[in-house]
């Protein structure tokens, strides 16, 4: 039986064209090398799983390759590319300043650096999650950083650049890596789809996505939780059964009834959400963001702000048709009334279920003021 290799190690990538979401660092990054204007010492921050480990590793590789592509690829054919490719490369040096983050591990690390490179024409240090090194292994660190031999460059990468001090940010060229959009993390995801031989539903992958919250290794590390779920066949339905997501079409359902003032098939369908295990506050946060995206769908202008599959957005803009500003107003004041209240509730079921009927009873208010 041949061994699993999870997604995220699997299609992680290899290329500066192959990073998904940050074309700007990915392109800054090769100029960089193209003009020979290469700094000694930079900083990837930004949230995890967003390619900063990854893009330091392909910087490290591209800089030491003996025969450039065109376009400022590794050419994966020399030495050097054969090295790194094995895991056997010498330039490149990893530390995880996680669990080596005193001032001993530092100064091995400045015993290293005057080594030069065997091969290639860089020793590249790549320190990740550099804000966890102690304050006087910083200082340590500071006079080889500002002062280092022309072969060494250093990569630090970290997800919480306000711990680092103000003397190393100082001392580096700063990149900051963005969480990777939904659209983006979705179109890879139909793709990878494709190289496993697995048939996904675009809104399965979408609420992956969603989940992710903007980091690629999330979003494959739970599409492979997907998979080991429901197999080959992705569906909606089961992958919102298996990452506890609330169906958007109770949403959908509840809005209708409000607009209908149908008060019982609205605490009905909360009976139901409730039976299946949801929590009234996880319920009250989902109701305020649909509210939000119906919203946005009412102007042409603002639609691409949904985050949405092309399906589920077309249900948005026939639902918002049906609302006007004046309702989805007092709609989104009063669910999110209700979720800071229920903090503090004694009776939580009683405060989303007084929600509900104020919902319900919007139309006849307006009708009363005017």
């Amino acid at each position: 039986m041949d061994n699993f290799i999870v997604s995220a190690r699997k299609y992680r990538p290899t290329t500066f064209a192959s990073v998904i979401g940050q074309q700007s660092i990915t392109t800054t990054l090769k100029n960089t090398i193209q003009n020979n204007h290469m700094a000694h010492a930079y900083l990837f921050c930004g949230p995890r799983g967003v390619g900063k480990t990854t893009c330091a590793r392909i910087f490290a590789k591209t800089i030491n390759c003996q025969n450039l592509t065109n376009n400022t690829e590794p050419c994966n054919e020399c030495e050097s590319c054969v090295a790194f490719d094995k895991e056997r490369s010498y330039n490149i040096h990893e530390l995880d300043a996680a669990s080596n983050n005193t001032v001993d591990d530092i100064r091995n690390l400045i015993e290293q650096v005057r080594i030069p490179p065997q091969l290639g024409k860089y020793s590249v240090y790549i320190i990740d999650e550099v804000h966890m090194l102690s304050t006087s292994a910083f200082n340590a660190f500071l006079k080889t950083l500002e002062e280092p031999p022309s072969y060494a460059i250093f990569i630090l990468a970290t997800t919480e650049k306000h711990k680092i001090l103000p003397t190393i940010l100082s001392r580096c060229q700063i990149f900051n890596f963005k969480r990777i959009t939904i659209e983006d993390t979705t179109k890879y995801l139909i793709d990878i789809a494709k190289n496993e031989n697995v048939n996904a539903e675009q809104d399965a992958l979408n609420i992956i996505a969603q989940k992710a919250d903007g980091a690629m290794r999330d979003a494959l590390s739970i599409f492979d939780q997907i998979v080991s779920f429901s197999g080959d066949e992705i569906t909606y339905e089961k992958t919102i059964a298996n990452l506890n997501v609330l169906d958007y079409d109770y949403f959908f359902k509840l809005t209708d009834a409000f607009l209908n003032e149908d008060t019982p098939t609205a605490l009905n369908l909360f009976d139901e959400i409730l039976n299946k295990g949801f929590e009234g506050q996880f319920f009250l946060s989902g109701l305020t963001s649909h509210f939000r995206d119906v919203l946005v769908a009412r102007d042409e202008s603002t639609i691409k702000l949904l985050e949405t599959s092309a399906g589920i957005k077309t249900q948005y803009i026939e639902q918002a048709k049906k609302c006007d500003h004046w309702f989805l107003f007092q709609a989104l004041k009063i669910s999110n009334n209700s979720e800071i209240e229920y903090k503090t509730s004694q009776n939580k079921r009683l405060t989303v279920e007084i929600a509900l009927i104020n919902l319900c009873n919007l139309i006849t208010l307006k009708k009363k003021l005017n």
